[in-house]
């Protein structure tokens, strides 16, 4: 990409990031960071990329935060609805596509041909770029999928059980409104790419067509493989009093134990501590060593020492609390980017040796 468009437009998108506060001052820094490696790739699709991912995501995300508002909680406490992105979440949605990018420059330049004028991408050349393509494709798919698919009227049904319907924000539940938004992600990242890349001309009208036909299906694909991830190893933790979803600040995990139930426990445990040596007195001092079963009843009740669950008030609805968000975003991006490079080795009939070796 040209430094005379390069520079206005990375400035451009950090001083939005900065001035609409969609991101943590780390997060700016690392969005700016990543930026500049999609800079440096000479087709200035890559950068397109990055900037109608975070431009449509953001506005999608506006459109729900009212809704998802009172649909969901934050573990904070408050209302649900995003706060500023941080920089963890900046790498979940383009890690993989910054370091494709990377190769594929580090590519060009090996082969000569970096600053070449007439420079353009041949069918069947490398896979590289329809790696990166993919992974947009399937972040924007998610992001529309999550963020659109809380709008739905219908109740979501669990993707690994679809006869179970779960709360509105479970990570795993699907709707298909959510469906029809993710696709709608998808196609607006396959259309950009279509109309930006630098085609040589032995791409035909209908081999872009079904360029942007496959892209829209593997960010399909990626909605759902995030689904999956998100129900089976991501917890989805439930207030219980009021039914809702709780959201993990910037795609952290959510605490099982509320802050309030953690208290209540240290405070019995010193209570119970109290009243057990108080007890161990009064048995020394008692000679028949039997003390009335009402009166210690009472005692372990104001020591705090009932059953704790009566104090909990959350509970994972589904999914194994092992991976957090961000990771499961990671994680189901480069899946779906690596997948898409693969199809399109065996379609192009490319060695996936020279893949590798790049």
């Amino acid at each position: 990409m040209k430094p005379a468009i390069a520079i206005p437009a990375i400035a451009a998108l950090v001083y939005r990031a900065w001035s609409r506060k969609s991101l943590t001052p780390l997060g700016i820094a690392t969005a700016f960071l990543t930026a500049v490696a999609h800079a440096v790739h000479p087709y200035s699709v890559c950068f397109a990329l990055l900037a109608v991912f975070f431009l449509l995501g953001t506005a999608v995300t506006k459109v729900k935060h009212d809704v998802k508002a009172r649909l969901t909680q934050s573990s904070t406490g408050a209302s649900g609805g995003e706060g500023p992105r941080t920089h963890i979440q900046v790498l979940a949605n383009s890690l993989a596509a910054s370091v494709l990018i990377l190769l594929d420059t580090w590519r060009l330049k090996k082969e000569g041909v970096y600053s070449d004028s007439d420079l353009c991408w041949r069918k069947g050349s490398d896979v590289l770029l329809v790696g990166v393509v993919a992974n947009y494709a399937a972040v924007a798919a998610d992001t529309f999928s999550s963020e659109l698919g809380i709008l739905s009227t219908g109740k979501p049904r669990l993707i690994t059980a679809p006869w179970r319907v779960v709360p509105p924000g479970t990570n795993g539940g699907v709707t298909l409104t959510g469906l029809g938004a993710g696709l709608l992600g998808a196609f607006c990242i396959a259309l950009t790419s279509t109309l930006l890349l630098p085609f040589c001309k032995n791409w035909s009208t209908v081999d872009k067509a079904n360029f942007t036909l496959a892209i829209t299906l593997a960010g399909l694909g990626g909605s759902v493989l995030d689904s999956f991830l998100g129900a089976v190893f991501q917890a989805s933790v439930v207030d219980l009093h009021s039914g809702k979803v709780i959201e993990g600040e910037g795609g952290r995990k959510v605490l099982i134990h509320g802050a309030h139930s953690i208290q209540q426990k240290a405070s019995a445990k010193a209570r119970s501590g109290a009243v057990s040596y108080e007890e161990g007195r009064e048995g020394i001092a008692n000679t028949s060593g039997i003390d009335d079963s009402a009166k210690a009843t009472k005692r372990k009740q104001e020591a705090g020492q009932t059953s704790p669950e009566k104090h909990e008030s959350r509970k994972v609805e589904v999914g194994f609390d092992i991976l957090d968000n961000n990771a499961v975003n990671l994680l189901m991006a480069a899946s779906i980017g690596v997948a898409s490079m693969v199809v399109a080795s065996i379609v192009w009939d490319l060695p996936i040796t020279r893949v590798i070796s790049l």
